[in-house]
C-alpha cells in the first residue's frame, strides 16, 4: 500500500509582506502530477493546512482545487488539523465528504475511530490526531494523570482501542523531543509542548506534521515530512520532497522521497553592491527567486533595497556584514536570538549582567516558571 506524506502547506502564507500563493498552487500541481505516476492508495496530510485559522479566500479555493484532483485520482485523502488552522472550519462538512474518500479530523472529542483501507496484506488502520493541548486532553480524560503534553498524547492513544495485529498509522500535529527545528516555526517556551517519541511505539508509521524540515525522530517510521516548500532563509540549501511510504506486511515499512521543484527558491547572497549588481555575477541565476542579501560594504548604499530589486524583484529581506553591524550585533545575534529557547537567552541576560552562570537551582526555578506561564495559556 503506497501512501504521500504531506504537511504543513500553510495556504495562503505571506512572507515579507510577498504573497506564497502562486507558489503554493504550482508545488500542489507538482505533487498532483507525482500521483499521476505514483498512484498513492493514500494521501496522509498531517496539519497545517492552512498558515491562519480564517483562511483567506484564495487558499480555501486552492485547497478544495488539490483535494478535488487527488479525489479524482482514486486516492484516499486523510488530513488532520495542526496549530495553525481551525479544527472546526476545516472539519466543515467532513461527513458529506467521507463518502469521496476525503477524512478530515474534528476537533477532538475524546474518542477517535480509525479509517480502514485494506489490501493483499491484510487491513491498515489510519488513525487522524488534530493538534491537541494538555487542556483538551484533560477534559474528556478527567480520571488520567495529565501534567504535560506527553501525558495527554498518552492518554488519547490509550483510549483509541488500536489492534496490535493490523497495521497502524497515525496521523499527528506535534512536537516530538529531540527533533531540529528552524526559524519558520512556532514553538512553545522552553520545549514544554514536547512529547516523548516512545508515546507513539504503538503505530508502524506516524505521519508527523508542525516542523518545517524533514528527518526522522528515532526509527525511520516516526517522521516529519517538511514543508512542501522552504518558509524561512534558514532552509536556504535545503532540497524540499515529497515523502512516499510502502506499506508491506505488518512491521514491513519502506520510506522514500521525491524530490520537489519549487516554482522559485528561496536563497542568500552575500557581497558588496557593486559586485552582486554586476551582469557577469547575476547572468544565469533564477533573479526571480526569493532573496535575502547581505551588503558586505562599509558605507549603506542609498535606496538599496529599490536598486536591488530591479534586478531581483522578489528581495524579501537585506541585511548588513560590516564593522558597524558586527559592533552591534545585528548579524549574529539577532538569528541567534531567534533560534534559541527562552531558557538559553535567560541564561545568556543572566551571565551577561551577573558575570556568572545560572546555578542548577536557579535554572530548575525559571524552567518550571517558564513551563508554568506556557501550560496557563493552553
Amino acid at each position: 500500500m503506497k501512501l504521500f506524506h504531506l504537511s504543513d502547506l500553510h495556504l495562503g502564507k505571506s512572507l515579507h509582506e510577498f504573497s506564497l500563493l502562486e507558489d503554493q498552487e504550482h508545488i500542489l500541481k507538482v505533487v498532483l502530477g507525482i500521483a499521476d505516476a505514483e498512484q498513492p492508495r493514500a494521501v496522509l496530510i498531517a496539519g497545517d493546512v492552512f498558515d491562519r485559522t480564517v483562511a483567506p479566500t484564495e487558499a480555501l479555493r486552492l485547497f478544495d482545487d488539490f483535494l478535488d484532483g487527488l479525489a479524482r485520482r482514486g486516492a484516499e485523502v486523510f488530513v488532520i488539523s495542526g496549530n495553525h488552522d481551525s479544527a472546526d472550519r476545516l472539519a466543515f462538512g467532513a461527513r458529506l465528504m467521507d463518502g469521496s474518500g476525503v477524512h478530515i479530523s474534528r476537533a477532538y472529542d475524546g474518542k477517535i475511530e480509525p479509517f480502514i483501507l485494506s489490501d493483499e496484506h491484510g487491513e491498515a488502520a489510519f488513525y487522524l490526531l488534530p493538534f491537541l493541548k494538555p487542556v483538551q486532553a484533560r477534559k474528556f480524560h478527567p480520571d488520567a494523570e495529565i501534567e504535560d503534553w506527553t501525558d495527554a498524547v498518552r492518554a488519547v492513544i490509550a483510549n483509541m482501542d488500536i489492534d496490535g495485529n493490523r497495521r497502524n498509522i497515525l496521523l499527528c500535529h506535534q512536537f516530538v523531543t529531540g527533533a531540529a527545528t528552524c526559524e519558520s516555526e512556532e514553538l512553545s517556551v522552553g520545549g514544554a509542548d514536547n512529547v516523548d517519541a516512545d508515546a507513539f511505539a504503538p503505530f508502524d508509521y506516524v505521519a508527523l506534521g508542525h516542523l518545517h524540515g524533514k528527518q526522522h525522530i528515532g526509527r525511520e517510521t516516526l517522521r516529519y515530512c517538511g514543508t512542501p516548500l522552504k518558509y524561512s532563509f534558514s532552509e536556504s540549501g535545503h532540497v524540499k520532497s515529497l515523502t512516499v511510504v510502502e506499506l508491506g506486511g505488518k512491521g514491513d515499512v519502506a520510506v522514500r522521497e521525491i524530490p520537489l521543484a519549487a516554482k522559485r527558491d528561496m536563497r542568500e547572497i552575500r557581497g558588496k553592491y557593486m559586485e552582486i549588481t554586476a551582469r557577469e555575477y547575476y547572468r544565469g541565476q533564477n533573479t526571480d527567486d526569493y532573496l535575502r542579501v547581505t551588503l558586505t560594504d562599509e558605507d549603506d548604499q542609498p535606496d538599496a533595497v529599490s536598486k536591488l530589486r530591479v534586478i531581483y524583484p522578489k528581495l524579501m529581506r537585506l541585511d548588513y556584514d560590516n564593522k558597524r553591524s558586527r559592533a552591534a550585533g545585528l548579524v549574529e545575534g539577532v538569528a541567534d536570538a531567534g533560534s534559541q529557547a527562552p531558557i538559553q537567552l535567560f541564561e545568556t541576560l543572566f551571565e551577561e549582567q551577573n558575570g556568572r552562570p545560572l546555578s542548577d537551582v536557579q535554572r530548575d526555578f525559571m524552567n518550571g516558571l517558564i513551563a508554568e506561564v506556557w501550560e496557563g495559556g493552553q
